[in-house]
């Protein structure tokens, strides 16, 4: 015990200090609630579905939750129901067994439906490609509006595809 409390004592904090706040970021973010509200009329909803991914994008997902993206006060929320939602978001390579569920997601959620396939498998298959047990990406499966590259892609470059999808819907 006392070896363990000298190596605390002599390394220190080994974290980083937080960023300096930027007057900027926020202010784009206010923006971005607004974008939202003015091309939708109301909070945008999504139900994120995992078609058979290794969890890598969904990590990088739930990262948007958190305090330093702040989503949710963005005018984003997650939901539980695909009847509850205006996009879909599915990540990974749509496993064979997925395949029906992911199909009955895509009905089940309301016209007009954004889908936005995140991460490499989603958008290529991956490293799965396709074979008896995964049918490779996710617009062999339902149609896709916007891909998110990266093995996994980071939280910023999702949001980027959210909200470019809702971007492009509006006429």
């Amino acid at each position: 015990m006392l070896f363990i409390g000298r190596q605390i004592l002599k390394s220190g904090l080994c974290t980083e200090k937080a960023p300096e706040p930027n007057a900027a970021w926020r202010l784009h973010g206010e923006g971005i609630q607004d974008e939202i509200l003015r091309l939708l009329g109301r909070a945008l909803t999504i139900r994120q579905v995992d078609a058979g991914s290794c969890n890598g994008c969904e990590l990088e997902i739930h990262a948007l939750n958190n305090p330093y993206y702040n989503l949710e006060g963005r005018g984003i929320r997650f939901v539980a129901s695909p009847r509850h939602a205006d996009m879909l978001l599915v990540t990974g390579p749509v496993a064979a067994n997925m395949k029906i569920a992911v199909q009955r997601a895509h009905e089940a959620t309301p016209d007009p439906k954004l889908v936005v396939a995140v991460g490499e498998c989603g958008c290529t298959g991956g490293i799965f490609g396709e074979s008896y047990a995964s049918c490779g990406r996710v617009a062999n499966v339902i149609p896709v509006d916007v891909a998110v590259p990266g093995c996994p892609p980071p939280p910023l470059e999702i949001l980027r595809g959210i909200l470019g999808a809702v971007a492009a819907r509006q006429p």
